[in-house]
């Protein structure tokens, strides 16, 4: 049985209440403090001791008979209070464990539940030095969790604010695209008004009595057309911007000002860009014609509307047939020329073109001056040594298979006559730029608006093949 003298030695060093009912200096408040010195609150550290006594007992640690009679004095303590003798159970006459921890149980006195929880937490780090390792462990387990609960809680709150950022740039993206698409439609919207009846008119010859392909044409046709006002447009922005840079200062100073110059001239075609396509068929740029006049200015010129058709061969059965323009052999090394006036009753030209296997060179110039004749005439050179323009009419090529190697075709006037007649003649615009065309696989045509009186030059250049004849099959004809 368990000494009570051992038991009052035990609440001594305690310091609790013993049986004879003299109250220890400890009270609830000054418990829970002295709890404080494992860092944990004196009920968790005591769920802490109970589960290290029932896991650890008779395995990892032996007590004796005794302390495990005042281990389990201290937990009745804790869970139900005071020893009260007569609401306690009747024990057996045989029971003699059960008389033991109610003889240590009744020792207790009045000490309070916190008092017990203390008793039984001190007791058992007296008793198993084990305890306290088990202890530190778990509040160590504890931190790292907490540690990685903000760590993830830092992590979620990053996450959710790069979704709102994102968010947030897709949005800017997304109205930059409406605004974009906005001012696009207006823009089209404009051009598309005031060039509809110039390409009605082409589309009831194309497709007479046809209201729906006439349709589906006119949009081909607006289509573009816009693309090619808008190529126009970066076009002369870049051909701007090259040409400050060109023209500068080569100081630092001088560098950073046409910069800022052309920045802002770029601004300013993007603010104007929808404002001035309400009130202009298409931007209107100058081009600079190679005269030896001094430096002067000629009528502005517009862009050429260009597009292609899928119908090649019905084309050039129409052509052959007498309902088009006619059929010319273009022999190799050779530039074909078609000049044609302005109509005094016509406000554009169209064109259209194709040829068999092979692509050729096309481009558009225009004569300023009253037309002498009214007449469409052909006319045939070599190297385009008869038209006296300037060297951008020229074509290069190199790798190409109809090409003997790399080649220019320049004009070099040595004699005073040859000065004489370049200086006489009318000058003349580019309108479009000769390149090489796939007119073997469709139908290339496109459209122009007078820029005033003068004559058309479309040129069909065979000049970089040595070798090879192109077949050529065109349409020219102005709208009122």
């Amino acid at each position: 049985m368990v000494s009570p003298d051992n038991l009052d030695q035990t609440l001594r060093n305690l310091s609790l209440t013993p049986l004879d009912g003299h109250q220890g200096s400890g009270s609830d408040t000054e418990s829970d403090n002295r709890s404080l010195k494992w860092h944990l609150p004196l009920k968790e550290l005591y769920k802490m001791a109970c589960a290290f006594y029932k896991e650890k007992s008779g395995k990892a640690i032996h007590l004796s008979y005794e302390d495990n009679l005042k281990l389990v004095a201290f937990t009745q303590q804790a869970a139900h209070g005071p020893l009260d003798p007569g609401k306690a159970p009747q024990l057996g006459m045989f029971d003699v464990i059960g008389k033991d921890r109610r003889i240590a149980w009744q020792h207790l006195g009045t000490i309070t539940k916190l008092q017990a929880m203390e008793g039984f937490i001190d007791l058992l780090d007296r008793l198993c030095p084990q305890f306290k390792p088990y202890v530190e462990a778990i509040k160590k387990d504890r931190e790292e969790k907490a540690q990685q609960a903000q760590a993830e809680e830092a992590k979620r709150r990053e996450q959710v604010e790069k979704e709102k950022e994102k968010l947030a740039e897709l949005k800017r993206i997304e109205d930059e695209k409406n605004r974009e698409e906005i001012q696009r439609r207006q823009l089209q919207d404009a051009l598309n008004q005031q060039t509809y009846h110039q390409f009605k008119d082409y589309a009831e010859k194309q497709f007479p009595g046809n209201p729906e392909q006439q349709a589906v044409l006119i949009r081909q046709l607006q289509n573009e057309h816009y693309h090619q006002y808008m190529q126009q447009l970066q076009a002369q922005v870049a051909s701007n911007f090259s040409h400050m840079r060109a023209t500068s200062v080569d100081s630092d100073s001088a560098e950073v000002d046409a910069g800022n110059q052309v920045t802002e001239q770029h601004a300013g075609f993007q603010t104007e860009q929808a404002a001035s396509a309400k009130e202009n068929t298409q931007l209107e740029y100058k081009e600079q014609c190679d005269s030896d006049d001094e430096s002067g200015e000629y009528a502005v010129i517009s862009p050429a509307n260009m597009w292609t058709k899928p119908d090649v061969k019905l084309f050039k059965q129409e052509v052959t047939s007498g309902k088009g323009d006619g059929v010319i052999r273009v022999g190799h090394g050779d530039t074909i020329t078609v000049r044609v006036p302005t109509h005094e009753g016509g406000s554009s030209l169209f064109w259209e073109f194709a040829t068999d296997n092979y692509d050729i060179g096309f481009g558009v110039y225009f004569e300023w001056g009253k037309p002498m004749t009214t007449d469409v005439s052909v006319h045939v050179s070599e190297s385009d040594e008869d038209d006296d323009t300037l060297e951008d009419d020229d074509v290069v090529c190199a790798d190409d298979l109809e090409c003997g190697g790399q080649q220019q075709h320049k004009q070099q006037y040595n004699s005073g006559s040859g000065s004489s007649a370049l200086a006489n003649r009318n000058p003349i615009s580019i309108i479009v730029p000769i390149y090489r065309r796939e007119c073997q696989t469709e139908v290339y045509a496109g459209s122009h608006s007078y820029p005033g009186e003068g004559t058309y030059l479309l040129k069909f250049d065979n000049s970089y093949s040595l070798w090879r004849s192109k077949t050529l099959y065109y349409k020219v004809f102005y709208t009122r």
